[in-house]
């Protein structure tokens, strides 16, 4: 099996950890000599606003307020962990990432440099009822008020879809869009025949 690089996008709620996962068992399965890099800046955001600081107090604010945070701190901590992770020979998967056009073009650099050929982005297309039902449903601290989950929904239209856009034309990437609207295997079902593995 070629090496996979992997984009997941889509609504917050739309199954993108699911999906990362499910990938990433089945890659470690079918390939175990090629290790997995699994990239999630939400959740290095999380981390991160727990520390003390400037930035993370600011950032922290933002994440209490449902805000995106800026393009530049999350190119910060996904080009921080490609430069201390990446040894060359490992599948990488992004999960929930670029939400932006910037900082997916900002990915393009990064991709070019690694040499890494034929990125794969896989959009979860979910429709924002079906997002907010399953925020409600994980129970997660940031999940939990509505206006900040109303915002969170908010930024995708504004800042993701104009990333979606670009990937649906930009050449050299492979673009795939699932139902995300079914079971958590039969939108997997989908993702593989999408990546032909």
């Amino acid at each position: 099996m070629e090496l996979q690089t992997v984009i997941f996008i889509g609504r917050s709620g739309s199954g993108k950890g699911m999906q990362s996962g499910m990938l990433q068992k089945f890659l470690g399965e079918h390939t175990p000599e090629n290790p997995i890099l699994y990239i999630e800046t939400g959740d290095h955001f999380r981390r991160h606003i727990k520390d003390s600081g400037y930035t993370w107090d600011l950032a922290r604010k933002v994440n209490e307020e449902g805000g995106r945070q800026p393009d530049f701190l999350a190119v910060w901590i996904w080009s921080h962990l490609f430069i201390e992770k990446i040894r060359g020979g490992e599948h990488i998967i992004f999960d929930g990432m670029p939400r932006s056009l910037v900082e997916a073009q900002m990915l393009d650099t990064a991709l070019l440099f690694y040499e890494r050929k034929n990125p794969a982005v896989i959009f979860l297309n979910v429709s924002q009822g079906w997002a907010e039902d399953r925020l409600r449903g994980r129970g997660r601290a940031d999940d939990l008020n509505p206006e900040v989950v109303a915002k969170r929904l908010a930024f995708f239209t504004k800042d993701v879809v104009p990333a979606i856009g670009y990937y649906r034309e930009a050449p050299g990437y492979s673009f795939f869009e699932v139902n995300g609207e079914q079971t958590p295997d039969e939108v997997f079902s989908d993702v593989k025949k999408a990546l032909s593995v």
